[in-house]
């Protein structure tokens, strides 16, 4: 009897020393269990990327694949660039050749790389009141819509679309002023809006336009020329040699995504069924521009 009782003993005391012992070793046990920290990206992007919906569609590819929270900046070319200057973005993305290359330049960014094209359009009423279509080139249309005094409602932001609007004012030899041409001082979509309601002509991204002609009443009348209206995207990356705070590391393997072959079939697919063309072309493998 007496051994039957030193044995239950010593077995009720194994098994609190087994319970004690798990208690201990239950957080260590559960490390794997709990979710790693995730980090914040912050991504600044071209209005144009952000009103088609292609970059939600990128970047929560690119979340769920690495725990990554992208902060998704959506400005116009010059101010998204001017944000990186100051250091308030790790990745930018914009479609204005000079300003990019300013900015590299200069040592804001790094690792620049091609990542996809579209065009510009000219859009406005189907009555098309300054006869744009037979237009021979986008300044040759500007100068019929000037010499009409035709509404055109500008960007008016400093961003790559205004900025490649002046440039074809200036090759049209017309300084646009009056109460023809106005400015809405905002980004793509509500300009688009604002020259639809006033029945006016406005410089377009093809792929918004796309997104938002079954909401407006502007067609597109012009848009056959390749030297004003060709519009490439790049991305990059803020130079960290210039911004300690600034996620390199990371920024790099987005980059490295969005040129990956599963980020540009993306790319060449979104929405492709739904309007019949693609709003995007590709371009990681192209020639840069």
């Amino acid at each position: 009897m007496v051994y039957k009782k030193r044995v239950v003993k010593i077995i009720l005391v194994l098994v609190l020393l087994s319970l004690f012992a798990g208690c201990i070793q239950q957080p260590g046990g559960n490390k794997s269990h709990i979710a790693p920290v995730q980090e914040e990206l912050r991504i600044a992007t071209t209005t144009s990327t952000c009103d088609t919906g292609l970059m939600d569609v990128l970047n929560k590819k690119f979340e769920e694949t690495n725990n990554v929270k992208i902060i998704k900046i959506c400005r116009g070319t010059s101010e998204a660039i001017a944000r990186s200057e100051r250091g308030e973005a790790d990745v930018v993305i914009a479609h204005s050749v000079p300003a990019e290359l300013k900015a590299v330049a200069n040592g804001t960014f790094i690792n620049r790389r091609y990542i996809m094209y579209n065009y510009f359009a000219v859009i406005g009423p189907e009555s098309d009141p300054a006869g744009i279509k037979s237009a021979s080139n986008a300044s040759d249309a500007f100068r019929r819509i000037a010499t009409k005094q035709s509404t055109f409602i500008s960007w008016g932001d400093d961003s790559g679309t205004h900025q490649l609007e002046r440039s074809i004012w200036e090759a049209a030899n017309v300084t646009p002023a009056g109460t023809w041409y106005q400015s809405s001082g905002k980004g793509m979509r509500e300009t688009i809006i604002e020259a639809s309601t006033k029945e006016g002509y406005t410089l377009s991204e093809r792929g918004t336009y796309l997104a938002m002609k079954d909401e407006i009443k502007l067609k597109v009348l012009f848009e056959k020329d390749q030297t004003f209206l060709f519009n490439p995207y790049h991305v990059m990356a803020v130079n960290p040699a210039k911004f300690q705070a600034v996620k390199y590391g990371l920024a790099k393997k987005y980059i490295d995504y969005l040129i990956s072959p599963e980020a540009q079939d993306i790319i060449r697919d979104y929405d492709k069924d739904k309007y019949g063309e693609a709003l995007f072309v590709p371009a990681a493998n192209a020639a840069e521009n």
